[in-house]
């Protein structure tokens, strides 16, 4: 007998819609291969090209924009290896990334740790634009590009896009790439109205495959080389035949997350946050204050074992994460957390639950159970320690 859980870990994955499975069922069939000229490679290849439109179309721009790719590491190495540019200008020498971004940034560059500035953030996560328009003053005539993801994986929080991105034509020579992994699919994001040169996301986030994912680039911006040399596949920026079934599926993904945008209230957020904080009064909820994603919610309560409560909780049928999926298996402190002030006794039971499209009322309901049964375990140890 199947067992029903609660998946409340939609941040690291989010399992495929069943629409988007049978996509991929159906586009395994296609045998040709994209670049072949004869009737089954131009199947395959109006398929791609269906994908990279939806996709496109998801982030607010045209198909011939779009770049695909793995996911949005590959992506993210691509756009920091220091070949991304404007064309007729040499490729920036510096870089300025947010204190708290992935690891895909901040370890995926390719840039001299002497030509790199960290943007700090405030204890809400957000970054300081202030310190971001002294960073650019200081390096006013150098190539410059400014690397912000749009929203934080860990917390949700959502950063100021906009506010960076005027900072930066204020500069004249400064490039702004922005990891919107965690947003695509979650909240609108107008790639051409936010004025960004780059963005880079990842289709398991939004329901679709593992495995594939997009580079987004502006008009007049590109790579000086391929970042995969190979057969020249898209737009010669990225060698190697595309994942023709998995692509198809982030296409009918994007379409289904374009058409559902704004859909995810934070309604549910903000009730398992409530009955938290009325299980234990003594809750912080990491990034309150702040704009955030609808579906993140990323806590902590004193003397909290992150590790032991996720265990805990997988027991009781309810996924949750301590932090990035990238860094499971790790016990050294969040660096997101860290960059926030968050002392490492706190950061130590950091959780988040993050929510999706398959979600419902009453995995929210097992999820507050469960996380009762933990606190009065805590609270019964903090008494007896007394």
């Amino acid at each position: 007998m199947t067992v029903s859980r609660a998946y409340l870990d939609h941040n690291a994955t989010s399992p495929v819609r069943p629409e988007v499975a049978d996509a991929v069922a159906r586009a395994l069939g296609l045998s040709g291969n994209p670049s072949s000229v004869h009737a089954e490679g131009r199947a395959a290849r109006a398929a791609l090209e269906a994908a990279r439109a939806a996709v496109g179309a998801l982030v607010g721009v045209g198909a011939g924009r779009v770049v695909f790719t793995s996911g949005g590491t590959e992506a993210a190495n691509a756009v920091l290896s220091g070949a991304l540019r404007r064309a007729g200008e040499a490729a920036p020498t510096r870089l300025v990334i947010g204190a708290t971004e992935h690891s895909c940034v901040a370890a995926g560059h390719r840039f001299p740790a002497e030509r790199v500035d960290v943007l700090p953030v405030d204890a809400r996560g957000v970054v300081d634009l202030a310190a971001l328009a002294g960073i650019l003053d200081r390096h006013r005539g150098e190539g410059v590009l400014v690397s912000v993801h749009a929203a934080n994986n860990e917390t949700g929080v959502i950063q100021p896009l906009a506010g960076i991105v005027a900072l930066a034509r204020g500069h004249g020579r400064a490039l702004v790439h922005s990891d919107a992994v965690q947003a695509v699919g979650k909240i609108p994001l107008d790639f051409a109205g936010l004025g960004l040169d780059a963005l880079t996301l990842s289709g398991h986030k939004f329901a679709a495959p593992k495995g594939v994912g997009a580079l987004v680039l502006a008009e007049g911006i590109t790579l000086e080389a391929a970042h995969l040399r190979g057969g020249g596949q898209e737009g010669r920026l990225r060698g190697g035949t595309e994942n023709v079934p998995g692509l198809v599926g982030m296409g009918v993904a994007a379409g289904i997350a374009a058409a559902g945008l704004g859909d995810t209230p934070a309604a549910l957020r903000d009730a398992i946050a409530a009955g938290l904080r009325r299980l234990a009064p003594d809750l912080v909820v990491f990034g309150e204050g702040a704009p955030r994603l609808p579906n993140t919610l990323s806590f902590s309560i004193p003397g909290l074992d992150a590790p032991t409560a996720v265990m805990h909780l997988d027991l009781a049928g309810v996924a949750v994460s301590s932090g990035s999926a990238c860094a499971s298996g790790k016990v050294a402190r969040s660096p997101v957390l860290a960059a926030m002030g968050v002392s490492p006794a706190l950061a130590a039971g950091a959780l988040r639950v993050s929510l999706g499209w398959n979600t419902t009322e009453s995995d929210g309901t097992r999820c507050l159970a469960a996380c009762e049964r933990l606190v009065e375990t805590l609270y019964r140890r903090r008494g007896q320690a007394a």
